[in-house]
């Protein structure tokens, strides 16, 4: 029996109509354009503006534009991975929801936490379901409604996330195109540098939680930035020595799209030119669980069979690392 690799044949996406640019926020926060674009690189975000809707809607939205892209039949999908930290609902797991409304209900499903790298830690869930021979179809969605967890009179928060969702399909591959290596890592000592404080077992919702806006997202920022520049540079560097990569070996670095500066940071620790470093953080800022499937859905167009892809992410938590995929197809 040929080797199995699990290599990903398909990209969708979606991100909500409205736009919340830096000039928009400057009526809300004490904040400018220059001061924001100079420290993230963002410029707008989108925002999920109806209150009835939740992260199931993008990730339903992004799986709907892949299937119709890809013309597959959502009842040959086994299972669905839901990337996210903005789950619509306790309890109730948002993938189960999104099988079923995109119509696959042969699959299983169930989602997956890592903050902003849990797309990155879903890819190699994908890819072992896949590579265990049992599973054809495994569909791999990033989805966070940022806006729900959003303090819009934070100027230390509001500046940085948006909303929107990305799906990939992995699928068996028997020419050895695929995920080559994973280098992932979690250190607890992030815990209290970024979070929800409310919310959960340890501080279950009260009145008094909700007065003291414990329930939306806060940050040490300087502290995760250094963290985060540190760990994503490691990453991204080791996946490449322990492959025997060099940067002209690298055809594109997807990495998550958090701030301009640490994606800067770890571009030059791989020695990689400007042209190789895709970006949209400008149009988006950070949809968390889904930056890195946006990446793939906006440059799917670039992308040549056989490509290099490292990706590389970290989040609150702290989780990080760095993925070495090689690309398994040329877009018709």
């Amino acid at each position: 029996m040929s080797t199995i690799t699990a290599a990903i044949t398909a990209v969708g996406g979606y991100v909500p109509d409205f736009v919340l640019s830096n000039k928009v926020l400057e009526t809300m926060v004490d904040t400018n354009d220059e001061w924001i674009t100079t420290r993230t690189g963002i410029k707008e975000r989108r925002i999920l503006k109806d209150a009835d809707k939740g992260t199931s809607f993008l990730a339903i939205k992004a799986a709907e534009d892949l299937i119709a892209k890809a013309n597959i039949d959502p009842l040959e999908i086994d299972l669905i991975l839901m990337a996210t930290a903005t789950a619509d609902m306790p309890v109730a797991s948002t993938g189960v929801y999104v099988a079923t409304a995109i119509g696959a209900t042969n699959a299983f499903a169930y989602d997956l936490q890592a903050a902003c790298s849990s797309f990155l830690y879903g890819m190699s869930t994908a890819a072992a379901y896949i590579q265990s021979g049992r599973y054809k179809k495994v569909l791999l969605i990033g989805a966070d409604k940022m806006s729900s967890i959003v303090d819009y009179k934070d100027r230390a928060t509001c500046i940085i996330f948006g909303d929107g969702a990305g799906a990939v399909l992995f699928e068996p591959n028997y020419e050895g195109y695929g995920l080559q290596d994973e280098y992932l890592r979690s250190d607890g000592v992030g815990r209290d540098f970024l979070k929800i404080p409310a919310g959960g077992s340890l501080l279950p919702t009260t009145m008094e939680t909700v007065n003291d806006n414990k329930h939306n997202i806060i940050q040490d920022g300087k502290t995760v930035f250094k963290y985060a520049v540190t760990n994503m540079a490691d990453a991204s560097e080791l996946i490449l020595k322990r492959n025997n990569l060099t940067n002209e070996d690298v055809n594109w670095l997807v990495p998550h799209q958090a701030n301009k500066r640490i994606i800067d940071a770890t571009a030059h620790r791989m020695n990689l030119e400007d042209a190789k470093v895709l970006m949209n953080i400008e149009k988006y800022g950070n949809t968390t669980s889904a930056t890195l499937p946006l990446v793939l859905y906006d440059f799917e167009h670039l992308f040549k069979k056989g490509d290099t892809i490292i990706f590389a992410a970290f989040g609150g938590g702290f989780t990080w690392g760095s993925i070495y995929l090689t690309w398994a197809y040329d877009k018709k």
